[in-house]
């Protein structure tokens, strides 16, 4: 068929091309639109929100409900997309008569592939976040005028889903958590990050997702002193036993009633010594020196009493159960800790090293050694899902106390009881299996 010569013809098609090429542009910027405003970083979008940029700002509330706003692009999207295909057949068929529909197809699929999809994505990936500040003002307007068709198709869809057994989850709580946790590791993997922070990173992440019990002392490895002792025995213990803070005890050593700080102790040996010489320390009332105990529940998140040791301007915490038994004690060093690895100070003797290397590349560890602990000496992944240490881990593994020199497979590691005492695994071997 002959092209049309007619000024009428001529001019439906000058009008029909002109509107294909606004709906390709319209489609382009809704694909770059898209993929701006999924991909953006959301921390430089609130940097700039913050500064008053109004662009920012709406961007921000765009991408909180992100399945109304790609509901909204999609349908405005596929209704350019199909109005200019529909166009594009009229305007081929016109000139080609019945092989438009086939000039159509291959035309329209060239051009809205490279320029309407390839191309404006490509651009809003390299850009994402200046390109969904500039078209932040148009999309919200589309999400607007598109809310009501867009609810429909989201109560469809998850009625849908819902009759073949597939339920919609809504956001998960944590979401937020894990996208900066997997953003932390993939950086990690990719070189950007150093194991050491990493390692920090995740620690200050994690604090919100593990509980005192997980990093307490012991209540049988607490040092602690009796109140019905003598002040010139107490005094001796206190200064001998390397800590600044230690808890005191009145008749058993489950009624703990204070700690006792030896600054304080050593400022009131010095007053007493300067009024009454050193008769005066046997006088010393160490219970008045005492500060007041302060008694958290196991499940205590590690977040929480980190403030908590902030806002009363304590150190030192007493762990009880449920029963208001004691079962441990725990320290601000001990949550720092779990964010920046051991702490060792000037009265920290080398040999207490908790991990200790073995030439064939096992490592000889204390029952009570944290799991978390080894894995960030030797880049190890052990679980800590259903133990905190590695006795524990050893012992929930068995289901039982393990024999003197039993071995075990766990998790691809091989894991040897090395010492045991009574129901205590006090000295464990691990080795990395090969084959892991």
């Amino acid at each position: 068929m002959d092209a049309p010569t007619d000024t009428s013809s001529f001019t439906f098609l000058v009008g029909t091309a002109i509107a294909i090429l606004l709906l390709l542009i319209s489609s382009a910027i809704f694909s770059g639109s898209e993929t701006a405003l999924t991909t953006a970083n959301r921390g430089k979008l609130h940097k700039r929100a913050e500064r008053g940029e109004a662009s920012a700002q709406r961007a921000l509330r765009l991408t909180e409900d992100k399945e109304r706003l790609i509901g909204a692009i999609l349908l405005g999207n596929n209704l350019v997309n199909i109005l200019a295909a529909s166009l594009a057949t009229m305007f081929f068929t016109v000139v080609l008569g019945d092989g438009g529909v086939v000039a159509a197809t291959v035309v329209m699929t060239a051009l809205v592939l490279i320029f309407s999809e390839v191309l404006p994505k490509t651009y809003a990936i390299t850009n994402a976040e200046t390109v969904a500040r500039k078209v932040s003002g148009f999309m919200a307007l589309v999400v607007m005028i598109g809310a009501p068709v867009v609810t429909v198709v989201q109560l469809l869809v998850r009625g849908i889903l819902r009759i073949v057994g597939v339920q919609a989850a809504d956001a998960h709580p944590f979401a937020a958590h894990e996208e900066i946790a997997g953003a932390i590791a993939l950086h990690h993997f990719e070189g950007g990050v150093e194991t050491a922070d990493r390692d920090r990173l995740l620690g200050a992440l994690d604090l919100s997702q593990r509980s005192v019990n997980a990093v307490m002392t012991h209540r049988r490895d607490i040092e602690m002193l009796d109140m019905d002792q003598t002040p010139g025995e107490i005094m001796s213990k206190a200064f001998a036993s390397g800590f600044t803070r230690i808890p005191l005890w009145q008749g058993t050593p489950e009624n703990i009633v204070g700690v006792l700080h030896t600054k304080d102790l050593s400022h009131a040996m010095h007053e007493a010594i300067r009024d009454g010489g050193a008769a005066a320390l046997e006088g010393l009332d160490i219970a008045a020196l005492a500060m007041k105990p302060h008694f958290i529940p196991g499940l205590t998140g590690l977040d929480d009493q980190l403030h908590a040791f902030m806002k009363t301007k304590s150190h030192v915490a007493i762990v009880i159960d449920e029963h208001g038994a004691v079962r441990g004690l725990v320290t601000l060093e001990d949550i720092l800790e779990e964010i920046v690895g051991e702490i060792s100070d000037e009265h920290d003797l080398g040999s207490n090293e908790t991990v200790v290397a073995e030439a064939d590349g096992s490592i000889i560890v204390p029952g009570i050694a944290g799991i978390r602990e080894v894995n960030r000496a030797m880049g190890w992944d052990l679980s800590e899902e259903d133990a905190v240490t590695v006795a524990g881990l050893v012992i929930d593994f068995a289901r039982r106390i393990p024999e003197l020199n039993e071995a075990f497979e766990i998790q691809g590691y091989s894991v040897e009881v090395l010492e045991r005492e009574h129901t205590r695994l006090t000295k464990i071997q691990v080795r990395k299996l090969s084959n892991t």
